[in-house]
């Protein structure tokens, strides 16, 4: 009697590995290459923050605040709510771990007669938010090219031009855009390198540069963790809470491992763990950083932040490294801060990618692509590089509309984070816990994330003095609002507004979600056949 053999099926049907298994319930087939192991992960989410060359971009806002007081204090403030966030944003992404994100799980908690509407404004504030990251890294490092040229000049007094600004700022974005068209297990590997680099910065802030630091500069501990300098002009109590935008916009992006999910293996517990874990370690570092600054700052806090260098914390190295020594770090520091750019331009276009997929961007057929020869979406890439091009001719207008790219990254990102955190508790829906789950705590931790995220929000629209001009004013308010504007008007759009045809994430392989909003003709005859044969894979 002939038997068959135990090998012949697998052959026919190769049996989903768990990872393409749970993304086919979330309606989606694999595309990408799984080469992100969990600790490049983990090591993407901790080199996207980009601890010291992030604190460099933000010094601004911390000095005028509050001084060395609202340096230390301040992120040892922010940090435990930040730590809600990303605690929120992580059960979330262990229950579905997609490339689309917040945008998928804001359709998939929220009422029927509002997730089609939350889904696009989640979508486009995420899109938004990401690319305005990538113009923001970049420009923090225009910035930080010329004031390594002004260190290295003899008087500091170098002055580019903004058209030179410019040309520095496209050949950055350019040449990220081509690193990032690189396949999927080249850029998981870089990310080792990346993590190196940045932790060993974080040490060199830490260790060294308190020894190196000379006893005119050196800080006694009342002052470096006492004293409160306010020169912004507001109440100090205000001033304060303004200081803390800094960690806010440094520990920021914790939705960046969230999008490499299709190109993560175990991603339904390598995700929420690579958020949670590169907080922690940010603001461990990060406060060690601050504390470290403020002790090797000097007194006069003045003279530091009106530096003719341009950037403080340039300063800072200047005084107590000399000016070799300090350029040697600083070019280090620019390094490190072109990594987090490329991993910024990264992770937008797989948000993009996801968005794409499920058409609710112009151009949406182009878009959808993943290139044969790297198997990841150049299309993409170079979609998100034209945009963050375009975003940097605002330095054409006003320095403060520049500016204001800083503040929209993280006003856009917090409508994207409070809009799933709470639909997930206001509507009655049918939310599967991942393998990360905060049980009992989950609720007390949404609120507090929440209605931190709200409060910080309308703080990211204040200027930074009370007594300001036109010239002067913080437009992020106006330029987020000109965004959110165009992307409900397109939805709203008569005849061909995504209210017309959005119907949120669209399964490209099985039915997962919202398959009774779904016509049964959205996958050819083929697509359907081979979905069919993979769900009975599966079910075997």
């Amino acid at each position: 009697m002939a038997t068959a053999r135990p090998s012949a099926i697998p052959k026919l049907h190769p049996q989903p590995n768990t990872d393409e298994t749970t993304l086919a319930k979330l309606g989606y087939k694999q595309e990408f290459h799984r080469e992100f192991t969990p600790l490049e992960v983990s090591g993407l989410a901790f080199s996207f923050v980009g601890v010291v060359p992030s604190i460099v971009s933000v010094l601004f806002y911390a000095i005028p605040n509050g001084g060395p007081f609202a340096m230390v204090w301040g992120w040892a403030i922010a940090c435990p709510f930040i730590m809600c966030i990303g605690l929120a944003m992580a059960e979330l992404a262990s229950s579905a771990p997609t490339s689309g994100g917040l945008y998928y799980w804001t359709y998939s908690l929220a009422s029927p007669r509002c997730r089609n509407l939350l889904s696009w404004i989640v979508g486009y504030s995420n899109t938004i938010e990401i690319i305005t990251g990538v113009a923001s890294v970049n420009w923090a490092c225009t910035i930080q090219i010329t004031a390594a040229i002004r260190i290295a000049s003899s008087d500091q007094a170098y002055t580019a031009t903004n058209a030179q600004l410019y040309g520095i700022y496209a050949a950055l974005v350019l040449s990220h855009a081509v690193l990032v068209s690189f396949g999927t297990r080249v850029l998981a590997r870089l990310q080792r390198l990346y993590t190196l680099m940045n932790a060993c910065l974080c040490l060199i802030i830490i260790i060294a540069l308190p020894i190196a630091t000379p006893p005119d500069y050196r800080n006694s501990a009342s002052f470096a963790l006492g004293d409160f300098a306010n020169s912004s002009g507001w109440p100090s109590g205000f001033a304060f809470i303004l200081s803390l935008m800094a960690p806010l916009y440094t520990i920021g992006g914790y939705d960046a491992s969230v999008h490499m999910s299709e190109e993560a293996s175990n991603a339904a517990s390598a995700i929420p763990w690579a958020i949670v874990s590169s907080i922690a370690i940010c603001a461990v570092l990060g406060w060690g950083i601050n504390v470290s600054l403020a002790f090797c700052m000097g007194t006069d806090v003045g003279s530091v932040f009106n530096s003719p260098i341009g950037q403080p914390m340039a300063q800072i190295l200047f005084n107590s490294l000399g000016q070799k020594r300090a350029l040697i770090l600083w070019c280090l520091i620019i390094l490190a801060e072109y990594m987090v750019a490329s991993n910024c331009l990264l992770v937008g276009s797989r948000q993009t990618f996801a968005f794409a997929r499920d058409g609710a961007l112009p151009l949406s057929r182009y878009l959808y692509r993943i290139n044969r020869y790297t198997g990841t979406p150049v299309n993409t890439v170079w979609f998100d590089a034209v945009c963050v091009l375009a975003i940097g001719l605002l330095s054409f207008v006003s320095t403060q509309a520049i500016n204001a790219v800083f503040s929209i990254a993280v006003t856009a990102s917090y409508i994207a984070f409070i809009t799933p955190i709470t639909t997930r508790f206001a509507f009655k829906n049918n939310f599967k816990p991942g393998p990360f789950y905060l049980g009992r705590l989950s609720f007390p931790v949404a609120v507090i994330a929440v209605v931190w995220m709200v409060f910080m929000i309308t703080v990211f629209f204040f200027p930074a003095t009370p007594q300001t001009t036109t010239q002067e004013m913080n437009y992020t308010v106006v330029v987020l609002g000109g965004f959110l504007f165009l992307a409900i008007s397109w939805y709203y759009c008569p005849v061909y507004g995504g209210v017309h045809w959005f119907n949120g994430p669209i399964s490209n392989f099985s039915p997962a979600i919202g398959s009774e909003n779904r016509s049964e003709d959205s996958m050819s005859e083929k697509e359907q056949r081979d979905a069919d044969v993979f769900v009975s894979a599966v079910d075997v």
